[in-house]
């Protein structure tokens, strides 16, 4: 098994060698620096396209059904401090701030919030209600979805996965193993290695969305009081941080308190 495992990474390595390396943003004060690597046939145009328009269909479906809150107070907050937040996007990503963004609220008990690729965004009120954010707390939340758009870690992700299906079938062929030896190598990948791709996003996600957030004039230590209330809410169904495709509350507590300081001059410059 561990020799299947070590040809299963080696595998993969050779076919995400194939893809492109690109530098989607500027690391800023928190220093996210990472090369990413994306197929070329999966071009960002095309796909910020087809998310299109499945956000419009999703937006339309809210609306048809009574649930599209954007036009309300809880909405106008949104919409206000998302803009606040994308004013900002130019530090990471030159031209960010003029993509075609879109912010809109949905009333569902669901706390989650999202931002798709070419900044379409969508907020669940549950993640307002139940959670009872301050706007700080909100900006993080927000800024930490933002921070996955313009790192286009969705097209990174896909890239991957499309990269896993390639890997199983080489190694199915080099093994012998057939339709069923395709999948378990994919499904191996998938979730081993594919974990910790996702584990790490959401930790560049964190880093750049505290230093969105601070240059925006949002205490950044909203992002402790933040993540307490979400371990609170998600308790009881909380899983290790190496099953997880996101960090465990408590190291991304320990992560974020490492970083607002570096963020904390920023805020305070930006605060009135």
């Amino acid at each position: 098994m561990r020799e299947f495992m070590r040809a299963a990474v080696v595998l993969s390595t050779l076919v995400l060698s194939a893809c492109s390396g690109v530098q989607t943003t500027r690391p800023g004060v928190v220093g996210v620096d990472r090369m990413q690597y994306m197929f070329d046939p999966l071009p960002a145009r095309e796909l910020n396209g087809s998310y299109a328009l499945a956000y419009r269909s999703t937006v339309r479906r809210a609306a048809a059904e009574g649930k599209l809150v954007t036009e309300t107070p809880a909405g106008e907050r949104v919409m206000r401090i998302a803009g606040l937040l994308v004013d900002q996007t130019p530090i990471f990503r030159p031209g960010a701030e003029r993509w075609g963004w879109f912010i809109n609220v949905i009333n569902e008990d669901i706390v989650n919030a999202n931002c798709g690729p070419g900044g379409k965004i969508i907020v669940y009120t549950g993640l307002l209600d139940r959670l009872k954010l301050s706007d700080d707390e909100l900006a993080m939340v927000l800024a930490h979805e933002i921070a996955h758009g313009i790192r286009d870690h969705a097209r990174e992700q896909l890239s991957t996965k499309a990269g896993f299906e390639i890997a199983g079938t080489l190694g199915a062929a080099a093994l012998g193993a057939g339709a069923m030896g395709k999948t378990v190598i994919s499904k191996t990948l998938d979730t081993g290695v594919g974990r910790i791709f996702s584990r790490r996003d959401e930790t560049e996600a964190d880093l750049i969305g505290l230093e969105l957030a601070a240059r925006a004039g949002f205490d950044p230590r909203a992002s402790l009081t933040l993540w307490k209330k979400m371990a609170a809410e998600s308790k009881g169904s909380r899983m290790p941080a190496f099953l997880s495709t996101h960090p465990s509350d408590a190291a991304r507590a320990e992560r974020l308190n490492e970083t607002v300081p570096k963020v904390m001059p920023l805020y305070q410059a930006a605060s009135p």
